[in-house]
Protein backbone atom coordinates (compact mmCIF):
# COMPACT_ATOMS: atom_id res chain seq x y z
CA UNK A 1 0.00 0.00 0.00
CA UNK A 2 1.57 3.77 -0.81
CA UNK A 3 -0.20 7.27 -0.85
CA UNK A 4 -0.01 8.78 -4.77
CA UNK A 5 -1.58 12.31 -5.46
CA UNK A 6 -3.65 11.92 -8.36
CA UNK A 7 -5.85 14.92 -9.60
CA UNK A 8 -8.86 15.69 -8.01
CA UNK A 9 -12.15 14.60 -9.03
CA UNK A 10 -14.72 16.62 -10.89
CA UNK A 11 -18.62 16.45 -11.57
CA UNK A 12 -19.26 15.05 -15.30
CA UNK A 13 -22.63 14.18 -14.90
CA UNK A 14 -25.79 16.18 -14.08
CA UNK A 15 -26.29 13.86 -11.37
CA UNK A 16 -22.63 13.93 -9.86
CA UNK A 17 -22.07 14.85 -5.71
CA UNK A 18 -18.79 16.05 -5.17
CA UNK A 19 -17.99 15.16 -1.95
CA UNK A 20 -14.62 15.89 0.91
CA UNK A 21 -14.50 12.53 2.62
CA UNK A 22 -14.51 12.96 6.52
CA UNK A 23 -14.24 9.32 7.49
CA UNK A 24 -13.61 5.96 6.13
CA UNK A 25 -13.97 2.91 7.69
CA UNK A 26 -11.64 -0.37 7.18
CA UNK A 27 -13.85 -3.50 6.34
CA UNK A 28 -12.99 -6.77 6.16
CA UNK A 29 -13.31 -7.09 2.22
CA UNK A 30 -10.95 -4.18 1.87
CA UNK A 31 -8.24 -6.52 4.40
CA UNK A 32 -8.65 -9.19 1.91
CA UNK A 33 -7.84 -6.99 -1.07
CA UNK A 34 -4.84 -5.77 0.99
CA UNK A 35 -3.46 -9.06 1.84
CA UNK A 36 -4.54 -11.60 -1.38
CA UNK A 37 -5.05 -9.04 -3.54
CA UNK A 38 -8.65 -10.94 -4.54
CA UNK A 39 -11.95 -11.53 -3.66
CA UNK A 40 -13.25 -14.90 -5.36
CA UNK A 41 -13.55 -13.88 -8.72
CA UNK A 42 -12.61 -10.36 -7.87
CA UNK A 43 -8.72 -9.67 -8.30
CA UNK A 44 -7.24 -6.22 -8.21
CA UNK A 45 -5.62 -4.77 -10.80
CA UNK A 46 -2.62 -2.36 -9.27
CA UNK A 47 -2.79 0.11 -8.53
CA UNK A 48 -6.12 0.37 -7.00
CA UNK A 49 -8.15 2.65 -4.37
CA UNK A 50 -10.09 0.56 -1.66
CA UNK A 51 -12.59 1.93 0.51
CA UNK A 52 -16.33 2.27 0.83
CA UNK A 53 -17.77 2.64 3.94
CA UNK A 54 -17.45 6.39 3.85
CA UNK A 55 -18.98 9.60 5.15
CA UNK A 56 -18.19 13.04 4.26
CA UNK A 57 -19.26 17.13 2.98
CA UNK A 58 -21.13 17.95 0.14
CA UNK A 59 -18.38 20.32 -1.82
CA UNK A 60 -20.45 21.04 -5.34
CA UNK A 61 -23.52 19.56 -7.17
CA UNK A 62 -24.59 19.02 -10.45
CA UNK A 63 -27.37 20.41 -11.96
CA UNK A 64 -29.72 18.34 -11.81
CA UNK A 65 -29.58 17.51 -8.27
CA UNK A 66 -31.88 18.34 -6.05
CA UNK A 67 -31.58 15.50 -2.49
CA UNK A 68 -28.20 17.19 -0.87
CA UNK A 69 -26.68 21.06 -1.64
CA UNK A 70 -23.17 21.95 -1.04
CA UNK A 71 -22.38 21.55 2.77
CA UNK A 72 -24.35 18.78 3.39
CA UNK A 73 -22.66 16.29 5.71
CA UNK A 74 -23.68 12.77 3.67
CA UNK A 75 -23.64 9.02 4.21
CA UNK A 76 -22.21 7.59 0.80
CA UNK A 77 -24.09 4.22 -0.16
CA UNK A 78 -21.35 2.99 -2.66
CA UNK A 79 -23.64 0.73 -4.89
CA UNK A 80 -24.51 2.52 -8.13
CA UNK A 81 -26.86 0.45 -9.78
CA UNK A 82 -27.44 0.43 -13.29
CA UNK A 83 -31.37 0.90 -13.08
CA UNK A 84 -32.30 -1.07 -16.47
CA UNK A 85 -31.43 -4.78 -16.20
CA UNK A 86 -33.25 -7.57 -15.07
CA UNK A 87 -32.15 -7.71 -11.45
CA UNK A 88 -32.63 -4.07 -10.89
CA UNK A 89 -36.21 -4.16 -12.40
CA UNK A 90 -36.84 -6.84 -9.85
CA UNK A 91 -35.86 -4.70 -7.28
CA UNK A 92 -32.45 -6.69 -6.58
CA UNK A 93 -30.09 -3.64 -6.92
CA UNK A 94 -27.22 -4.99 -5.17
CA UNK A 95 -27.18 -8.01 -7.48
CA UNK A 96 -27.29 -5.40 -10.40
CA UNK A 97 -25.13 -7.07 -14.16
CA UNK A 98 -23.56 -3.39 -13.88
CA UNK A 99 -23.27 -2.63 -10.33
CA UNK A 100 -20.29 -0.11 -9.86
CA UNK A 101 -19.46 -0.71 -6.06
CA UNK A 102 -16.64 1.32 -4.26
CA UNK A 103 -13.38 -0.18 -3.31
CA UNK A 104 -14.56 -3.47 -6.14
CA UNK A 105 -11.94 -4.33 -8.34
CA UNK A 106 -13.07 -3.43 -11.98
CA UNK A 107 -16.53 -1.32 -10.80
CA UNK A 108 -14.80 2.01 -9.11
CA UNK A 109 -12.33 3.00 -7.32
CA UNK A 110 -12.99 3.07 -3.68
CA UNK A 111 -13.16 6.07 -0.78
CA UNK A 112 -9.83 6.12 0.83
CA UNK A 113 -9.19 9.34 -1.03
CA UNK A 114 -9.92 12.72 0.36
CA UNK A 115 -12.32 13.77 -2.47
CA UNK A 116 -15.06 11.35 -4.13
CA UNK A 117 -17.78 12.03 -6.89
CA UNK A 118 -21.28 9.85 -6.65
CA UNK A 119 -24.41 9.92 -7.79
CA UNK A 120 -27.04 11.73 -6.19
CA UNK A 121 -28.61 8.52 -5.41
CA UNK A 122 -25.74 7.41 -3.22
CA UNK A 123 -26.35 10.32 -1.28
CA UNK A 124 -27.81 10.30 1.81
CA UNK A 125 -28.32 13.56 4.19
CA UNK A 126 -27.25 13.25 8.02
CA UNK A 127 -29.32 14.79 11.12
CA UNK A 128 -27.62 17.51 12.92
CA UNK A 129 -27.16 15.10 15.68
CA UNK A 130 -25.18 12.21 13.79
CA UNK A 131 -21.84 11.75 13.64
CA UNK A 132 -19.60 10.97 10.48
CA UNK A 133 -18.59 8.11 12.31
CA UNK A 134 -22.32 6.59 13.00
CA UNK A 135 -22.85 7.48 9.16
CA UNK A 136 -19.91 5.74 7.89
CA UNK A 137 -21.04 2.64 10.32
CA UNK A 138 -24.34 2.68 8.66
CA UNK A 139 -22.91 0.44 5.48
CA UNK A 140 -21.90 -2.49 7.82
CA UNK A 141 -24.56 -1.99 10.26
CA UNK A 142 -26.94 -2.00 6.86
CA UNK A 143 -25.94 -5.56 6.14
CA UNK A 144 -26.90 -7.01 9.87
CA UNK A 145 -30.34 -5.38 8.94
CA UNK A 146 -30.48 -7.03 5.59
CA UNK A 147 -28.95 -10.46 6.87
CA UNK A 148 -32.32 -10.24 9.85
CA UNK A 149 -34.63 -9.32 7.30
CA UNK A 150 -33.82 -12.46 5.05
CA UNK A 151 -33.36 -15.02 7.68
CA UNK A 152 -37.18 -13.69 8.84
CA UNK A 153 -36.87 -15.12 12.15
CA UNK A 154 -40.49 -15.19 13.06
CA UNK A 155 -41.30 -15.33 16.82
CA UNK A 156 -38.49 -14.77 19.26
CA UNK A 157 -36.03 -16.95 17.62
CA UNK A 158 -32.91 -17.99 19.31
CA UNK A 159 -30.35 -17.30 17.10
CA UNK A 160 -26.69 -17.73 17.04
CA UNK A 161 -23.70 -15.56 15.35
CA UNK A 162 -20.59 -17.15 14.75
CA UNK A 163 -17.41 -14.36 14.81
CA UNK A 164 -18.04 -10.88 16.33
CA UNK A 165 -15.93 -8.62 14.02
CA UNK A 166 -17.90 -5.56 12.73
CA UNK A 167 -20.63 -7.77 10.49
CA UNK A 168 -21.12 -9.95 13.54
CA UNK A 169 -22.09 -6.87 15.58
CA UNK A 170 -24.41 -5.39 13.12
CA UNK A 171 -26.23 -8.33 13.23
CA UNK A 172 -26.44 -8.29 16.97
CA UNK A 173 -27.48 -4.89 17.06
CA UNK A 174 -30.11 -5.55 14.27
CA UNK A 175 -31.49 -8.65 16.34
CA UNK A 176 -31.54 -7.04 19.45
CA UNK A 177 -33.38 -3.61 18.00
CA UNK A 178 -35.38 -6.23 16.47
CA UNK A 179 -36.60 -7.60 20.04
CA UNK A 180 -34.67 -10.43 19.81
CA UNK A 181 -33.67 -11.23 23.35
CA UNK A 182 -31.44 -14.75 23.27
CA UNK A 183 -28.60 -14.61 21.27
CA UNK A 184 -25.42 -16.56 21.46
CA UNK A 185 -22.05 -14.89 20.08
CA UNK A 186 -18.52 -17.00 19.18
CA UNK A 187 -15.42 -15.58 18.75
CA UNK A 188 -11.84 -15.94 18.99
CA UNK A 189 -10.63 -12.72 20.72
CA UNK A 190 -11.33 -11.63 23.92
CA UNK A 191 -12.04 -8.56 24.10
CA UNK A 192 -14.51 -9.18 20.97
CA UNK A 193 -16.21 -11.40 23.47
CA UNK A 194 -16.56 -9.18 25.80
CA UNK A 195 -17.94 -6.45 23.67
CA UNK A 196 -20.43 -8.97 22.42
CA UNK A 197 -21.65 -9.11 26.44
CA UNK A 198 -21.53 -5.82 27.06
CA UNK A 199 -23.25 -4.72 23.93
CA UNK A 200 -26.75 -7.33 24.76
CA UNK A 201 -25.60 -10.62 23.82
CA UNK A 202 -27.28 -13.72 26.28
CA UNK A 203 -23.92 -15.52 25.81
CA UNK A 204 -20.39 -15.30 24.04
CA UNK A 205 -17.76 -17.73 24.31
CA UNK A 206 -14.62 -18.91 22.30
CA UNK A 207 -14.03 -22.13 20.12
CA UNK A 208 -9.98 -22.05 21.13
CA UNK A 209 -11.28 -22.77 24.95
CA UNK A 210 -14.88 -24.77 25.28
CA UNK A 211 -16.31 -26.56 23.11
CA UNK A 212 -19.21 -24.32 21.64
CA UNK A 213 -21.73 -26.91 20.50
CA UNK A 214 -21.91 -28.86 23.77
CA UNK A 215 -21.95 -25.72 25.99
CA UNK A 216 -25.14 -23.75 23.53
CA UNK A 217 -26.70 -26.92 22.89
CA UNK A 218 -26.57 -27.46 26.83
CA UNK A 219 -28.82 -24.28 27.49
CA UNK A 220 -30.74 -24.69 24.11
CA UNK A 221 -31.00 -28.53 23.62
CA UNK A 222 -33.32 -28.30 21.38
CA UNK A 223 -31.20 -26.26 19.14
CA UNK A 224 -31.22 -22.86 17.55
CA UNK A 225 -33.68 -21.14 14.93
CA UNK A 226 -30.77 -19.43 13.08
CA UNK A 227 -27.20 -19.27 13.05
CA UNK A 228 -25.35 -16.08 11.15
CA UNK A 229 -22.01 -17.23 10.15
CA UNK A 230 -20.01 -13.82 10.17
CA UNK A 231 -16.40 -14.90 10.21
CA UNK A 232 -15.94 -16.77 6.88
CA UNK A 233 -14.35 -19.87 8.56
CA UNK A 234 -15.05 -23.91 7.80
CA UNK A 235 -14.62 -24.91 11.18
CA UNK A 236 -17.47 -21.97 12.14
CA UNK A 237 -19.91 -23.74 9.45
CA UNK A 238 -19.00 -27.15 10.49
CA UNK A 239 -20.14 -25.80 13.88
CA UNK A 240 -23.53 -23.80 12.65
CA UNK A 241 -24.96 -27.27 11.09
CA UNK A 242 -24.36 -29.09 14.52
CA UNK A 243 -26.07 -26.05 16.56
CA UNK A 244 -29.32 -25.31 14.42
CA UNK A 245 -32.27 -27.21 14.93
CA UNK A 246 -33.88 -29.41 12.17
CA UNK A 247 -35.65 -27.26 9.85
CA UNK A 248 -33.73 -24.43 11.23
CA UNK A 249 -31.19 -21.62 8.66
CA UNK A 250 -28.17 -20.72 8.43
CA UNK A 251 -27.37 -17.48 6.91
CA UNK A 252 -23.85 -16.80 5.25
CA UNK A 253 -22.44 -13.38 6.07
CA UNK A 254 -18.89 -13.98 6.19
CA UNK A 255 -16.31 -13.77 2.99
CA UNK A 256 -14.14 -17.19 3.35
CA UNK A 257 -10.34 -16.80 2.10
CA UNK A 258 -10.92 -19.91 0.32
CA UNK A 259 -13.65 -21.21 -3.00
CA UNK A 260 -15.40 -23.99 -1.50
CA UNK A 261 -17.71 -24.62 1.61
CA UNK A 262 -17.60 -28.42 3.03
CA UNK A 263 -21.22 -29.37 4.51
CA UNK A 264 -22.71 -32.45 6.14
CA UNK A 265 -24.69 -33.73 3.09
CA UNK A 266 -26.94 -36.21 5.49
CA UNK A 267 -27.33 -33.76 8.25
CA UNK A 268 -28.28 -30.96 6.22
CA UNK A 269 -30.98 -32.77 4.33
CA UNK A 270 -32.17 -34.93 7.52
CA UNK A 271 -32.52 -31.61 9.39
CA UNK A 272 -33.81 -29.79 6.20
CA UNK A 273 -31.58 -26.93 7.40
CA UNK A 274 -31.89 -23.73 5.03
CA UNK A 275 -29.04 -22.23 4.11
CA UNK A 276 -29.21 -18.25 2.89
CA UNK A 277 -26.43 -16.53 1.49
CA UNK A 278 -26.13 -12.52 1.97
CA UNK A 279 -24.86 -9.98 -0.69
CA UNK A 280 -23.71 -6.58 1.33
CA UNK A 281 -27.65 -5.48 1.44
CA UNK A 282 -30.49 -4.11 -0.78
CA UNK A 283 -32.90 -1.29 0.44
CA UNK A 284 -31.45 -1.26 3.47
CA UNK A 285 -29.39 2.32 4.27
CA UNK A 286 -32.05 4.33 4.44
CA UNK A 287 -34.40 2.09 7.73
CA UNK A 288 -30.38 1.77 9.05
CA UNK A 289 -29.38 5.61 9.37
CA UNK A 290 -33.02 5.49 10.94
CA UNK A 291 -32.11 3.66 13.63
CA UNK A 292 -29.00 4.86 13.99
CA UNK A 293 -31.10 8.38 14.39
CA UNK A 294 -33.74 7.37 16.57
CA UNK A 295 -31.55 5.53 19.22
CA UNK A 296 -32.84 2.11 18.47
CA UNK A 297 -28.92 1.02 18.03
CA UNK A 298 -25.81 2.47 19.41
CA UNK A 299 -22.61 1.97 17.48
CA UNK A 300 -20.39 4.05 19.05
CA UNK A 301 -18.45 1.42 20.39
CA UNK A 302 -17.90 -0.12 16.95
CA UNK A 303 -15.26 2.16 16.64
CA UNK A 304 -11.77 0.93 18.53
CA UNK A 305 -8.84 3.02 16.77
CA UNK A 306 -8.35 6.03 14.61
CA UNK A 307 -5.82 6.99 12.29
CA UNK A 308 -4.81 10.12 10.38
CA UNK A 309 -5.31 9.33 6.12
CA UNK A 310 -1.08 9.22 5.85
CA UNK A 311 -0.92 6.17 8.46
CA UNK A 312 -3.48 3.91 6.66
CA UNK A 313 -1.05 1.09 5.94
CA UNK A 314 -0.83 1.17 9.95
CA UNK A 315 -4.65 0.83 9.98
CA UNK A 316 -4.87 -1.86 7.61
CA UNK A 317 -1.90 -3.87 9.37
CA UNK A 318 -3.54 -3.59 12.60
CA UNK A 319 -7.23 -4.99 11.81
CA UNK A 320 -5.55 -7.43 9.71
CA UNK A 321 -3.40 -8.69 12.13
CA UNK A 322 -6.53 -8.70 14.64
CA UNK A 323 -4.24 -6.91 16.89
CA UNK A 324 -5.19 -4.72 20.02
CA UNK A 325 -8.75 -6.52 20.31
CA UNK A 326 -9.99 -4.26 17.22
CA UNK A 327 -12.92 -3.77 16.34
CA UNK A 328 -13.42 -1.07 13.92
CA UNK A 329 -10.63 1.67 12.51
CA UNK A 330 -11.66 4.56 11.36
CA UNK A 331 -9.46 6.70 9.17
CA UNK A 332 -9.82 10.17 9.45
CA UNK A 333 -9.35 13.11 6.61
Amino acid sequence: MEMRDIPDPFISNPDDVRIKMRVTGVCGSDIHYFTRGRIGSQVVDYPFTVGHEGAGEVLDVGPEVNRVKPGDRIAIEPAMPCMECDQCNAGRLHTCRKLRFLGCPGQAEGCLSEYLVMPESSCFPLPEDMSYDEAAISEPLAIGVYALRQALPGKDPVIGILGFGPIGMSVLLAALAGGTEKIYVTDRISERIAMASGNGALWSGNPDKEDIVETVLGEEPPGLDMVFECCGKQEAMDQAVDLVKPGGKIIIVGIPDFDRWSFDADKLRRHEISLINIRRQNHALGDTLDLISDKSVDVKSMVTHRFPFDKTREAFELVAGYKDGVMKAMIDF
